[in-house]
């Protein structure tokens, strides 16, 4: 881990949902959830990988001919990555005549990142927006993390942290007086159907943030809480889920929690995972329909936390 430098695997420009106004999100790799429906499945590993774009593959086998290790494998629906076999050396990509190898994961400098984020400074602040650290799981750089958003507030810039709260309360004491919001992952309030879903359980998670509630309530933070959670069918998105959380939240952060997004699931990462030669288990389902979204919502007001600051986002069908 370094203060100077981390690893990141995308920057998104003037995204609206991770956040107040238009921001840019910077995702950072490692992640030490499995969630079975993960949307950013290249971010799960804390190491660069190679993933493979079907439609750009010429089919010369370069990449085949060039892998010194045999993690290249020609078969008739295009190449396939062995993923024990690559050790993410980047020779294949930089041979690759149609472009359709990439690496996934940069090094980047805190200095360079930094200096390019400050380029859009103008429009974070016609819109109230500023920058998202996202992921993966942003706090297993949180060094880092710090230091960025130190520099981003150094420049009036307002700062985020997207987080599954899965992390050491150590690291939360050192980040959060640097950070403006705390996008904040309730997906689960049952800890045996976490572990199923997630790989972990949500004992952890629920204890900081019921830490982090404290320290806002005592001004120690003066961070705003954004809770979040995704409505992934036969999963997260069932009422007693949904009513067991927002029971959660009135009875113990409800007075710090300014707001409670429901994210609407969708499948447009299916490329990611055939870019990295994986199957996906939710490939299935398609995206939520209004009136579903309305009675989960419902379900998560009879909790008891306020509707008003209660919200569905991202794309539905009718």
């Amino acid at each position: 881990m370094s203060r100077d430098s981390a690893l990141i695997f995308d920057i998104y420009r003037g995204t609206s949902h991770d956040g107040p106004g238009q921001r840019d999100t910077v995702f950072f790799k490692g992640c030490p959830l499995s969630c079975k429906w993960c949307h950013n499945p290249e971010g799960i590993s804390a190491e660069p990988l190679v993933w493979w774009q079907s439609r750009q593959c010429i089919g010369c086998l370069i990449c085949h001919e060039t892998c010194r290790h045999g993690a290249n494998i020609a078969a008739e629906d295009g190449i396939h990555i062995d993923r024990d076999k690559c050790v993410r050396c980047g020779e294949c990509v930089k041979a690759c005549p149609g472009q359709a190898l990439s690496m996934c994961g940069e090094r980047r400098s805190l200095d360079s990142l930094i200096d390019e984020l400050l380029r859009y400074k103008v429009y974070y602040d016609t819109t109230g927006g500023g920058v998202t650290a996202s992921g993966g799981e942003a706090m297993l750089q949180y060094e880092f993390v710090t230091e960025l958003f130190k520099g981003l507030h150094a420049h009036g810039v307002t700062t985020a942290l997207d987080t599954s709260g899965f992390a050491p309360r150590e690291h939360f004491e050192v980040i959060l007086p640097h950070t403006d919001y705390i996008l904040y992952d309730l997906k689960l309030i049952d800890p045996e159907q976490h572990r199923h879903f997630t790989g972990v359980s949500n004992e952890l998670i629920l204890d900081n943030i019921r830490w982090i509630a404290e320290k806002i309530r005592s001004h120690e933070f003066k961070s705003e809480i954004w809770i979040r959670t995704p409505l992934i069918p036969d999963a997260t998105a069932t009422e007693e889920n949904l009513s067991g959380i927002g029971k959660f939240i009135a009875g113990e952060i409800g007075d710090v929690v300014a707001r409670w997004e429901l994210c609407a699931f969708n499948n447009s990462c299916i490329t990611k995972y055939q870019r990295l030669d994986r199957t996906w288990e939710y490939e299935k389902y398609h995206a939520l329909k209004k009136s579903r979204a309305e009675e989960l919502r419902q379900a998560a007001a009879a909790g008891g936390y306020d509707p008003g600051r209660l919200f569905v986002t991202g794309i539905l069908s009718d």
